[in-house]
């Protein structure tokens, strides 16, 4: 491969805002890069599209764009797949790339190999390669995503612009550049070959680009009296599961209690680790990347002093409080001029330096909560749009809800199903946590409703997918 194979993508995008989840902020402009891997094809970086509404492309020393399409884009593993086809009278865009050579992938490189970085950095039009050294192979927690992945560190900058683009070995792609490690100088990380190609394999078999989840919290065993206490030689390994998320892979399967002792056919160390493919020592979650959502892996568990073998479906990764989402519209409800919504970390994004910000209670759930039957998603009283029917529940925002009528919502669609339920003639009764409590009149809170979102210009009571649920209650008929 030469550099000639490496693109520059410019993308205008589009994030929904969630201190105000009716309406989306200002579009904005961003470039990156991208690699030809096939026919009209483009591998870049999922976070490079994110949110697009439009995407273009640019090759090498030519001015001229082409619009191209998102065929398939992993959030997960930041990234995506590109496709540029004829559009409208102008049938020479299918063949811009024709001249363009296809980059062949390579394998996963070793520590201390030699790469370089291609991309098209901000601040110049011509491509740039940078040259560094790879120095750890490891799972890291991609920002893109929050989702725990193998990563590729090398010394080499990769800086805005560059995301997207290839990492090159002996003329062939081993990784795309995805971010740069935070407070280190001229350290950035790549997304490995061997997840590159597990996303192509799921856009070519047509199944889910997702990355599946064990869906359970754990513990090292490293301390020799944790160890006695659960029957564990000197020369055993695992850890101790602390956690079942609800409807996760794991759940019905591993109990609390159980050590977990091997994984997909590697041995888990007391300190949570693998010897993955031989030589590289890192997280045991690192073989979830070899799989797709529907695969079965087998796990041996001790419990009570027995091995068990088990046969664990993979599904979705199972949180009680979701990580970003793109492409996606908030799901929120109004009330009475009380705004409710899901707590995720697009939500808590909207505080600036959100780890140390925002409210400590919802930063707990955030890092520590697990979905359970009776509650599958934490709702939380994001504002109270002021007015006579809401006068003196301004002090309960940020809040998460408790209960609704008595009953403690399942999540934000169970409560839109319960809001349905409550006649006109009821009250309307919210506990939220630190002792709060909201309680309005439901006949007088549909009135006030159109007035509140009149006064604060705002489109619909609620998101588009709870309509259905609420039509005739919040939205008129």
């Amino acid at each position: 491969m030469t550099f000639r194979s490496v693109v520059k993508v410019h993308a205008t995008t589009q994030k929904p805002d969630y201190d105000a989840p009716w309406m989306g902020t200002s579009p904005s402009s961003s470039s990156g890069s991208g690699v030809v891997i096939g026919p009209g094809q483009v591998l870049t970086g999922a976070h490079v599209v994110a949110n697009a509404t439009f995407v273009q492309i640019q090759k090498l020393n030519d001015p001229t764009k082409v619009v191209a399409h998102i065929v398939a884009i992993s959030h997960d593993l930041d990234l995506a797949l590109l496709e540029v086809r004829a559009l409208g009278d102008n049938r020479g865009d299918a063949n811009y790339l024709d001249a363009v050579p296809v980059a062949e992938l390579g394998e996963l490189p070793r520590i201390q190999d030699r790469v370089s970085v291609v991309g098209y950095p901000v601040g110049g039009e011509e491509v740039s390669i940078t040259e560094g050294v790879v120095s750890r192979i490891e799972v890291q927690e991609y920002a893109h995503s929050q989702r725990n992945a193998l990563a590729v560190t090398v010394d080499a900058a990769i800086n805005d612009g560059n995301s997207g683009g290839p990492v090159i070995d002996s003329n062939r792609v081993v990784g795309i550049a995805f971010q740069t490690r935070e407070g280190a100088e001229a350290i950035g990380e790549i997304v490995p070959v061997p997840l590159i190609r597990h996303f192509l394999s799921a856009v070519r078999n047509r199944c889910s680009t997702r990355l599946p989840g064990l869906g359970i919290r754990t513990m090292k065993m490293e301390n020799p009296a944790l160890r006695r206490r659960y029957g564990l030689g000197r020369s055993e390994g695992g850890v101790l599961v602390t956690g079942i998320a609800y409807g996760s892979s794991a759940f019905g399967y591993i109990q609390e209690g159980d050590v977990l002792l091997h994984l997909d056919g590697y041995a888990v160390a007391e300190n949570a680790t693998v010897l993955y493919q031989g030589h590289i020592r890192t997280a045991f979650d690192v073989v979830l990347g070899d799989h797709h959502i529907g695969d079965t892996v087998q796990a041996r568990i001790q419990r009570d002093g027995e091995a068990h073998e088990l046969q664990l479906l993979l599904k979705e990764d199972a949180r009680l409080v979701g990580c970003s989402r793109y492409e996606q519209n908030p799901i929120y409800i109004i009330c009475g001029g009380i705004v409710l919504q899901p707590l995720s970390r697009d939500f808590l994004e909207a505080w600036s330096k959100w780890w140390h910000q925002a409210p400590k209670e919802l930063l707990h759930i955030y890092y520590e909560g697990l979905p359970t039957k009776e509650c599958q998603g934490i709702v939380v009283v994001s504002q109270v749009l002021a007015d006579e029917v809401n006068v003196g529940y301004q002090q309960f925002t940020e809040t998460t809800v408790l209960s609704i009528n008595g009953k403690q919502p399942v999540d934000i669609q169970d409560m839109a199903r319960i809001l349905a339920q409550t006649s006109c003639s009821e009250d309307l009764e919210i506990r939220t946590s630190y002792g709060g409590k909201i309680l309005m009149n439901m006949g007088q809170a549909q009135q006030a409703n159109q007035r509140i979102l009149e006064r604060y210009r705002i489109p619909n009571a609620c998101s588009e997918d709870l309509e259905e649920i609420l039509r005739g209650v919040l939205i008129p008929c």
